[in-house]
């Protein structure tokens, strides 16, 4: 039996989920905190929820933005366990080029050194990620079973490049797909890693 799959049957792992897709996932818009998924990112949503259906989940955490809330319900309600929002697992605040595309950014928003004016600092929102990860980590290690996170893309890549042992010859990314799930043996080991086979075709925008 593999590392994921001791993993997948003992209580106590915590799911590193990404929210569904958004329209402005699909068209490369910077988003605002109030985007709701798409029908593509609900149909991702669900495929996750009928794959933590065997799974030994008994919270569900999520960040309190909207496309996260969406997601984390979809599976809590499949799941039948309680749903709890944290606004620490909220995405990185870019400010005033929320709503824009990222065509039209003169910078990369994603280099060490930007600064979205009115936004969080990559500083500050590493301090936050890091705080968030040390209350959900103390909430896995006291529940009886597993626990979803439902979160964003660069919360998900800062929690595994900062909070976990690296892979031997892989690449954290800085983001994930939308929906993919990793799954993390408490303290610090990856059991699984942004893993997207549970999507559909239809889930992914192909014919099913």
């Amino acid at each position: 039996m593999d590392r994921a799959s001791e993993a997948w049957h003992s209580g106590g792992m915590l799911w590193l989920v990404r929210h569904g897709e958004t329209e402005a996932n699909a068209t490369r818009v910077v988003q605002r905190p109030e985007a709701a998924l798409s029908p593509r990112g609900r149909a991702q949503a669900a495929c996750v929820a009928r794959r933590l259906a065997d799974t030994a989940v008994r919270l569900v955490l999520a960040s309190d933005l909207r496309r996260a809330v969406e997601t984390a319900e979809a599976i809590a309600g499949t799941l039948g366990v309680p749903l709890e929002l944290d606004p620490g697992l909220r995405e990185r605040d870019f400010g005033e080029i929320r709503g824009m595309a990222y065509a039209a950014l003169a910078e990369d928003i994603f280099a060490p050194g930007y600064a979205p004016p009115g936004g969080e600092t990559w500083e500050a929102f590493y301090a936050r990620v890091d705080a968030v990860w040390a209350r959900t980590l103390a909430r896995a290690t006291a529940s009886d079973g597993d626990v979803v996170v439902v979160t964003h893309g660069l919360v998900v890549g800062a929690v595994l490049r900062r909070h976990c042992d690296p892979l031997p010859g892989v690449e954290i990314p800085i983001a994930c797909p939308n929906a993919a799930m990793s799954l993390i043996v408490p303290p610090r080991t990856i059991a699984l890693l942004a893993c997207t086979a549970h999507l559909t075709a239809s889930a992914e925008g192909a014919p099913a």
